[in-house]
């Protein structure tokens, strides 16, 4: 029974050929620094671009990234509160010269001085959802999208002939439709009315109580119609231009860090890291993650996965692999022994949904491997010399 037992252990000399890369045997969890660029570096493999991350790179990388910008993709917006909508109240008054002939006797009426004009102030009236309002002896009157100055000559017109001479003055009493709708990490979401001063982003943020969260971790996206645009907020204070004038329906969102990167694989923790909205390098990335595992990873072996616009890969090209947006896969490479790299670093920029992994190296793939083996060879072995 011992020369069966003995038969059936595996010869050390065999245990050679079990190593990875010398069979199919595969003792990772994840693709090692060979089998991603298995391809000759920044050649095209399998659509994918594999790029060596180098000082030149990440500037030219950084050169072509837009910025978001909400004083350049926003349309320009005028001051609210001239163009009437529905819902919003108006406040009309009425002069009339002496002798006043049909609003001097009226109760609602008021002597300015001894013999000068009779000035009549109606009772505050609602923009109706027919869109007018209905002024004493002028009749229904076309209000909703037409400024104050229209509806004011409008009036006039009406009591011509009726009327001693009569001036109309109308006012926007209550701003209904022209409003802004704030939402998100605000102490107060809520909805604020616009006037002809031209309330700016800003302006709105304030008017919520401000933001829960510090400034620097913040984003602040506007929604205007179908369209939607966000930048971080302290860009927003610090460049007054971006401190736009908002266009009643706008919908301003505080959001609190909306970007984030993964970590994968030899890393000092693997988990989704958040970062802040003004965004961080890779040098500062690498610094969240608790760095790499000494006894694990492989220096030269750490990748960033990414999808990328065209025209901002060196050489990019639109045959590659495409997502629904029109971006191509790229790897960068990132060789932690080479001094350069740390230049590199501090000048590439993290974007969201980033995808950082770290392989192993061939010392603990050969240590992964041979714990394998042990735990296997080891008790028949022990078997053996108890016969």
């Amino acid at each position: 029974m011992r020369s069966h037992i003995a038969q059936a252990l595996i010869p050390t000399s065999s245990l050679l050929l079990l190593l990875p890369g010398c069979t199919g045997f595969d003792t990772s969890v994840g693709p090692s620094k060979g089998q991603v660029t298995k391809a000759s570096v920044d050649e095209t493999m399998q659509g994918v671009r594999v790029i060596t991350l180098t000082d030149q790179i990440a500037r030219q990388i950084r050169a072509q990234e837009s910025h978001t910008s909400f004083a350049d993709a926003l349309a320009p917006a005028q001051p609210s509160g001239q163009v009437i909508g529905k819902g919003d109240v108006l406040s009309v008054i009425i002069w009339e010269a002496p002798p006043a002939a049909l609003f001097g006797g009226a109760s609602l009426g008021r002597m300015t001085a001894l013999d000068t004009a009779t000035a009549t102030t109606l009772p505050e009236m609602q923009v109706g959802p027919m869109g007018n309002i209905t002024v004493p002896y002028a009749g229904h009157i076309q209000a909703e999208g037409r400024t104050l100055p229209e509806v004011e000559r409008d009036i006039v017109a009406r009591l011509s002939g009726k009327a001693h001479m009569p001036q109309v003055t109308v006012r926007l009493a209550q701003y209904a439709t022209s409003q802004v709708t704030v939402v998100g990490e605000v102490a107060n979401s809520s909805r604020m009315p616009l006037s002809p001063r031209g309330e700016r982003l800003l302006d709105a943020i304030a008017a919520a109580g401000g933001t829960k969260q510090p400034v620097d971790k913040m984003t602040i996206q506007i929604t205007r119609g179908n369209q939607v645009e966000s930048m971080p907020l302290s860009q927003v204070i610090a460049e007054p231009r971006e401190n736009i004038i908002l266009r009643s329906g706008d919908i301003v969102t505080a959001i609190f860090q909306p970007y984030s990167f993964t970590v994968l694989g030899a890393a000092g923790r693997n988990e989704e890291v958040n970062f802040e909205a003004r965004g961080i390098s890779l040098a500062q990335a690498l610094g969240r993650m608790a760095g790499l595992q000494d006894r694990r990873a492989d220096p030269k072996g750490v990748f960033l996965f990414r999808w990328e616009e065209p025209s901002a890969v060196p050489g990019g090209r639109m045959d590659a692999a495409q997502d629904d947006k029109g971006r191509i896969p790229v790897i960068y490479r990132i060789n932690m022994k080479d001094p350069a790299t740390y230049f590199a670093m501090q000048n590439f920029a993290m974007k969201n949904r980033d995808v950082v992994y770290i392989s192993n190296s061939p010392a603990a793939e050969f240590q992964r491997f041979f714990g394998i083996i042990a735990s296997t060879v080891l008790p028949v072995a022990a078997v053996s010399r108890s016969f």
